[in-house]
């Protein structure tokens, strides 16, 4: 008996799969001919396939497989993010990086725990527990979004690698507020930045490490012995830096960005691969970070509860709105514009404030929060799943439109 209940849960999970993996190519293919980056069109897609709607996909947010799925999707997508930066770029705009993802993520939680306390009439700290949930932008939104929309080199690279650094200090600053929340520590903002470097350091180690390893075993002139099984070794490695990362207590996601900018920065140390076999490299990663995002972001679609959200919507619209309106805006102009190194134009820093699409982090966050029963874990999940609608569905697709308007799409070739 066991065994055919063993087999019957496959089959109903293969068959979930399939069903998303055809329906969500029908939906890029859409999202394509519509212009608007995909994981819009993928949450929306979603939502309607999901239990609340037509019910044809049902794989709960706490299960193995959904769990593998962001673990893994996320990590490899922030890995097709590393690989696709520059390190010229990225060596005149660290600074705002920085202080973008560290005070800028306090910034963020201050303002939006104030509105959230006087909104919601919630005590202040769990005023403030809700806001760092909220704090950190998503990569796995960020990085495809940019994949598709041609943006300023520079504008695209900061927002990409603030939201690769801030789910660190994001997931810190969480976990701090909630040990003041229940009683068990105190909140010190010293001890969390000493934890954030800390966990920068071995995640930025680890990647840079296996970063090089990869690159030496696939494009080393006489060691490159793994050259053809090239893909192989990219998954390999995103596993490999995640959990190395992982295992002493870093921030993994940040491992497997560093990886990626090793491996796509390679030709800087000294790295060279045939030109057939990059082709057949850079298509491999494509095509695993689409099939990635397409089962994130359908899943996270097919799991929002809209009982769940119904009590806090009013109240919770108004909380994203400042999040958006206010917190974002004060965040980039305070921390970006004292930048004398970058020099951001207006037009840069405005665009910036329009980027902070809220996805997969903090639903892992809010997850994480109910899983420990946290003061307002209920109320906090409510809250991200609003934003994480509001954010996806106003701003990822109105980022082309925008640009335009501030005059920051790259010019296409022909």
């Amino acid at each position: 008996m066991e065994a055919s209940t063993s087999i019957e849960v496959a089959k109903h999970t293969l068959l979930s799969c399939g069903l998303i993996l055809a329906i969500g190519t029908v939906a890029g293919f859409a999202a394509q001919k519509i212009r608007i980056p995909d994981v819009a069109v993928f949450l929306v897609t979603g939502i309607a396939i999901g239990q609340q709607a037509l019910g044809l996909v049902d794989i709960r947010a706490d299960s193995a497989l959904n769990q593998i799925i962001l673990l893994f999707g996320a990590s490899y997508i922030l890995f097709d993010g590393g690989a696709s930066l520059r390190l010229e770029v990225l060596k005149r705009v660290w600074i705002t990086i920085l202080v973008i993802a560290t005070i800028g993520l306090l910034i963020t939680t201050a303002i939006t725990g104030v509105a959230a306390h006087y909104i919601l009439g919630i005590p202040l700290i769990t005023a403030l527990l809700l806001a760092s949930t909220l704090a950190s932008t998503d990569p796995a939104t960020l990085v495809p979004i940019f994949r598709q929309v041609r943006i300023r080199d520079r504008v695209a690279q900061t927002v990409m690698s603030e939201s690769a650094f801030n789910d660190a200090m994001g997931a810190i600053v969480t976990f701090g507020v909630l040990a003041v929340a229940t009683g068990s520590g105190e909140f010190s903002l010293a001890g969390s930045l000493f934890d954030l470097a800390k966990e920068s350091v071995i995640g930025i180690v680890a990647g840079i490490v296996l970063g090089y390893l990869a690159a030496l075993l696939i494009a080393h002139e006489k060691l490159d012995f793994l050259a053809e099984y090239a893909p192989v070794v990219t998954l390999i490695a995103v596993i490999g830096a995640y959990f190395a990362a992982d295992g002493l207590h870093a921030s993994g996601f940040m491992a497997v960005f560093v990886f990626g900018i090793v491996l796509g920065n390679k030709e800087v140390f000294g790295f060279r691969m045939e030109a057939e076999e990059t082709q057949r490299l850079e298509e491999f990663v494509l095509t695993t970070a689409f099939i990635m995002r397409l089962f994130i972001f359908i899943l996270l679609g097919a799991q929002v509860d809209f009982a769940l959200m119904q009590q806090y919507w009013l109240g919770g619209a108004a909380v994203v709105a400042v999040l958006m309106l206010v917190a974002r805006p004060a965040t980039v102009f305070l921390c970006a514009g004292p930048d004398r190194r970058a020099r951001w134009s207006f037009a840069e820093m405005l665009f910036m404030c329009w980027t902070r699409e809220t996805g997969v982090i903090p639903a892992a966050l809010a997850g994480l929060l109910l899983g420990m029963k946290a003061p307002g874990a209920q109320m906090i999940a409510s809250v991200t799943f609003i934003a994480i609608l509001m954010t996806i569905l106003i701003q990822a697709p109105t980022t082309e439109w925008l640009g335009r308007r501030l005059g920051l799409l790259e010019k296409t070739a022909g």
